[in-house]
């Protein structure tokens, strides 16, 4: 007896169905569907460069400015310890990637050298002069932070550009402190260099209560704080408000581990953030012992806001306000999320490239697809007679649930994903080729032609399992060790696994069931 249950035929209409609404947008004229809400069809394909174009750019990560801030992190260290052990000084400060003081005791030089290694054992300490000090980076720890720096900033700008994993822009290294950056699909590099031009860096810091501001303002900053401006500004663009904001950093933005949009109390747009374990006692720390202080949130040497402190704040998280609107809140958003650049970047070029394969390149392959379509269907079609022509249809099917499956998951196409689509045209009809050779062994044994057909399918299904698991763990592994082309194949390629084995186990047995019930034939037209 030849059984498919309704709701195989329901799932196989559904999916069918789907697949052709999420496939036809990307052969429609385009904005067609501009406008649609985000889960309705009308996204399409993303290209990739090679077969788009998009935006190049080339950035020079100022390394400088990591080794400036290193060196004021030890200053900063080297403030307090000092002032804890009692230890006068003077001259306090970076120059030349150098951190310099000198003790007013020349005598105390060598309890002066047991807190500098507690604070970092790797620091050079060189006395200058009886009682100065110099304390630097040997070459080999300098050359390992430039490293670490650009290592750092390329993750960054992938998080940003790429936050799921889908678009394929190349990110690469060039020379000792430029990174290349070809994002495919983006017309103009403006929305590529409001990404990847910020740094991002958020820390939290208490507001200079003891000093004037005033006086600040006119030039007498004192020693452990600085004069910061708000980010709000007015319409020629000065700071609406300045702050006096103590250097040390009393939680950094590098323990956040999530920021989302949200809205205050108000209902006005806000980004709602939460600090990881470390981050989290460090927060909840500095709210308890500074109640009733303002505290400042400084955003790439920015004040967004500074909240007075009205109570404690356990569990690591809370709320950014300010005059945000909702499409600054999903940026900042991004932005926390992807992490902050260890570096400004500067831009060195910026322009916008062609596909990098040529109009010719892209017409062979669109060729070469349908030539091995056609190829494939005549085939079938005079090998298999009937039964040939529903693995067609399948076929047909299965190519539009390829293309819908890659506008829904926006994966980007290149010419690589081309050729894992026309591989997977050849292997999709494999499955068919094994069970409609079986059903003939069946028939020809004395069986029925609806127990044929069923042990047919029955019979082929765990060779048809075996053999398309192991093609689709090597595309998973080109994919986890792979980059570039070897990704847009693989992503292809796996997502043609999955839906040739759907459409020749489930769509082409809807296809078949249907015929043998209506006409109900005497022989197999095998």
């Amino acid at each position: 007896m030849l059984n498919f249950p309704l709701w195989k035929k329901a799932l196989v209409g559904i999916v069918c169905l789907l697949s052709v609404l999420y496939a036809v947008p990307n052969f429609m004229p385009a904005g067609t569907f501009a406008g649609v809400p985000s889960w309705l069809p009308g996204k399409t394909v993303n290209l990739g460069l090679d077969l788009q174009g998009g935006a190049h750019l080339l950035f020079k990560v100022e390394t400088e400015q990591v080794l400036k801030e290193r060196m004021e992190n030890v200053v900063a260290e080297m403030r307090v310890t000092l002032r804890q052990e009692r230890l006068r000084y003077s001259g306090l400060g970076v120059r030349n990637n150098s951190a310099m003081v000198t003790l007013r005791d020349a005598t105390q030089s060598d309890r002066f050298r047991e807190l500098i290694r507690e604070i970092d054992n790797r620091l050079l300490i060189d006395e200058v002069s009886e009682g100065s000090f110099a304390l630097s980076l040997s070459e080999q720890d300098l050359k390992a932070e430039v490293d670490n720096a650009v290592s750092q900033s390329i993750e960054v700008i992938r998080r940003r550009i790429d936050e799921d994993g889908t678009k394929e822009p190349v990110i690469q290294r060039q020379g000792e402190d430029r990174i290349l950056v070809q994002v495919p699909g983006a017309e103009d590099t403006e929305e590529v260099k409001r990404k990847v031009g910020k740094t991002a860096k958020m820390t939290f810091q208490m507001v200079d209560v003891r000093n004037s501001l005033s006086d600040a303002i006119a030039g007498r900053v004192p020693p452990g704080s600085v004069l910061l401006p708000s980010i709000e500004e007015d319409e020629n663009g000065n700071p609406v408000q300045m702050y006096l904001v103590e250097k040390r950093v009393r939680v950094s933005g590098e323990h956040l581990t999530n920021a989302s949009p949200s809205f205050d109390q108000a209902n006005r747009p806000a980004v709602s953030f939460q600090f990881d374990a470390v981050g989290g006692r460090k927060f909840a720390q500095v709210t308890a012992e500074n109640v009733g202080f303002p505290f400042a949130i400084v955003l790439d040497g920015k004040v967004i806001s500074a909240p007075e402190i009205q109570s404690p704040i356990p569990g690591g998280s809370g709320i950014i306000t300010g005059n945000f609107t909702v499409t600054e809140t999903n940026e900042l958003s991004l932005l926390l999320r992807a992490g902050a650049l260890p570096a400004p970047l500067t831009i060195l070029e910026e322009r916008s490239v062609g596909p990098g394969l040529g109009q010719d390149s892209i017409d062979a392959g669109t060729i070469a697809s349908i030539i091995g379509l056609i190829g494939v269907i005549i085939y079938m079609a005079a090998s298999y007679g009937l039964f040939g022509l529903l693995a067609n249809v399948a076929l047909v099917f299965n190519i539009s649930l390829i293309i819908a499956a890659l506008s829904t998951l926006q994966a980007t196409l290149t010419l690589p994903g081309i050729a894992g689509i026309v591989l997977t045209i050849g292997m999709a009809v494999d499955a068919n080729v094994l069970i409609f050779e079986r059903i003939r062994e069946e028939f020809k044994s004395g069986q029925k032609i609806g127990a044929a057909i069923e042990a047919g399918y029955k019979r082929a299904l765990t060779t048809i399992v075996d053999s398309n698991l192991t093609t689709l763990i090597a595309a998973i592994l080109l994919f986890a060790f792979g980059a570039g082309p070897i990704k847009g194949f693989a992503v292809t390629l796996s997502i043609g696994i999955l839906t040739s084995m759907f459409t020749a186990i489930m769509v082409t047995r809807f296809l078949v069931v249907t015929w043998y019930t209506k006409k109900k034939p005497k022989t197999l037209p095998l």
